[in-house]
């Protein structure tokens, strides 16, 4: 059983890893082609620049996503240096439950958001509906959300 968990987990990093790799090459690909076409043909993509933005906004998530599973976001963490192992480990429990606090409200907030667009069935661009370029939010928050819960359980020192 802990074998399947275990390469469930790993399947779960790689495609999270494989679609931050993909959409940051095609932010990039699409952004250099707009920059190319009105440059030198006075023309561009009109969804290239709407499609460019929900993009920025998916990598920031999946980045975040990847920084969370092996805990390495920015920290400012001067204190630490001055803690025993056994005071660093409470304090990383502490720390873990703040961002958890942090990003359960986001998590509610960015899904209650996502429910609304939803609602109102506004479109991003194209036939690209609001939400759908949007729901990336409360996923990526709740999935960290998890990876903190279990920080705070069994804390990294």
């Amino acid at each position: 059983m802990q074998g399947l968990v275990n390469r469930s987990i790993k399947a779960l990093h790689a495609i999270e890893s494989g679609l931050l790799a993909l959409l940051l090459s095609s932010m990039i690909g699409v952004a250099v082609v707009q920059v190319i076409m009105r440059n030198f043909f006075d023309s561009g993509l009109y969804w290239g620049d709407s499609a460019v933005r929900v993009m920025v906004l998916w990598v920031a998530m999946l980045g975040a996503m990847v920084a969370s599973r092996t805990d390495e976001h920015i920290r400012i963490d001067l204190i630490n240096h001055f803690l025993s192992a056994r005071s660093k480990r409470h304090a990383r429990r502490v720390i873990n439950l703040f961002t958890l606090a942090i990003l359960l409200i986001f998590t509610w907030s960015s899904a209650t958001f996502v429910g609304y667009e939803y609602e109102d069935q506004t479109i991003a661009f194209g036939q690209v509906p609001t939400w759908l370029c949007e729901v990336i939010m409360p996923i990526g928050a709740g999935v960290m959300s998890i990876r903190y819960a279990l920080q705070v359980i069994w804390p990294k020192t």
